[in-house]
């Protein structure tokens, strides 16, 4: 159901305390994240091995976690170090824990394979931890399955229409069609929209109201990683040619993580490196942000709640769905390699039986 050999965001640096133990369903886990002695974050799975309670309603110990049921205690790597009113403990009285990595303002965490799990594969959001760029940290919850985000997430074309008052502006921006390439585990889909009115955002930060030149380019990674460059630049500045000298950019990272199959976590934010000293920019330019994502929100689930009154209903694809449909296929690709490779030896096809068969 789930690609689980990929890095996910679990959580916003800020979420994850020493003092007090924090818990977020992932991937139809409960996951366990506190940060240790030395200030890093440790991931367990959020039940005890025990009876099954949460270790999330137990309590801190130094480095260890107490479960609060019947007492048992746990190192940070799961290993049961103590059970009350025995000497000897199971050699099965463990949980699961998780490589998890901190970069950047974000968690990430890998909840298949460990021995596969590399930190150089986690994507670059550099602009997160710079301080020539400013933004304020966001989530939403949505209760649909996290394939729909994505979904939403790679076809901008909705812009226009789903947000006219916040960050989508001229209905022309529909009209154009993006360019789409393959980059590692992912899309690249750029989109420029040349001397067309500045979106209502952009007229909230800046004076302008002439027609710019605007631009959106982002990788759209597996599992559900959004990083974009996008911005405005007064028309015919140069900003097509890569001169930014008189635009104002942004730099988006989004992140859709599934907690169930119905339900997922969606973290956001979007940087600026303009009027940086300036907190009442990023202020608006985060509120505008809460306020297009919550248009999105409330589209999301009507539709899912129109798809569950018919499970038989069949989308028509049109011609603005490709980068969402090759998207998908990605993730089947990579749902199908996991399924094989954790299929038993003896029901995997051999190329010497099928020699054979034939």
């Amino acid at each position: 159901m789930f690609v689980k050999n990929t890095w996910y965001v679990a959580a916003w640096s800020s979420e994850v305390h020493a003092d007090r133990l924090f818990s977020r369903v992932l991937l139809d886990t409960p996951v366990l994240l506190w940060r240790d002695a030395q200030g890093q974050v440790r991931a367990l799975e959020d039940r005890c091995c025990h009876r099954g309670a949460p270790l999330s309603r137990g309590r801190l110990e130094g480095d260890k976690v107490r479960c609060l049921y019947h007492g048992l205690l746990f190192a940070p790597d799961g290993q049961c170090i103590e059970v009350p009113a025995q000497d000897r403990i199971p050699p099965n009285a463990r949980v699961r824990g998780y490589p998890v990595v901190e970069t950047k303002q974000w968690v990430w965490i890998w909840m298949g394979d460990p021995e596969l799990a590399n930190p150089a594969d986690i994507p670059d959001t550099y602009w997160l931890d710079d301080p020539a760029w400013r933004y304020r940290e966001g989530y939403l919850h949505y209760n649909v399955n996290y394939l729909l985000v994505t979904d939403n997430l790679l076809d901008f074309s909705h812009l226009p229409y789903v947000h006219p008052n916040t960050v989508g502006g001229d209905e022309s921006f529909a009209r154009l069609r993006p360019t789409i390439e393959n980059v590692k585990d992912g899309l690249r889909i750029s989109r420029w929209h040349l001397s067309s009115p500045p979106a209502p955002f952009v007229r909230k930060v800046t004076d302008w109201t002439d027609p710019v030149d605007r631009w959106n380019i982002y990788d759209f990674l597996v599992p559900g990683i959004l990083l974009m460059h996008s911005g405005s630049a007064p028309a015919g500045t140069g900003a097509p040619e890569g001169r930014f000298e008189q635009a104002v950019e942004f730099r988006s990272a989004q992140a859709v993580t599934p907690e169930t199959a119905n339900s997922c976590h969606y973290f956001f934010s979007q940087a600026h490196n303009f009027c940086i000293d300036d907190p009442k920019v990023t202020d608006v330019i985060h509120q505008v942000l809460i306020d297009a994502f919550n248009e999105d929100h409330a589209m999301i689930h009507a539709q899912q709640n129109n798809l569950a009154l018919d499970p038989a209903f069949e989308m028509v694809p049109v011609g603005l769905d490709a980068a969402l449909n090759r998207f998908r296929w990605m993730i089947d690709k990579r749902l199908e390699q996991e399924r094989a490779a954790a299929a038993p030896v003896s029901a995997r096809a051999r190329p010497e039986a099928a020699t054979l068969a034939s």
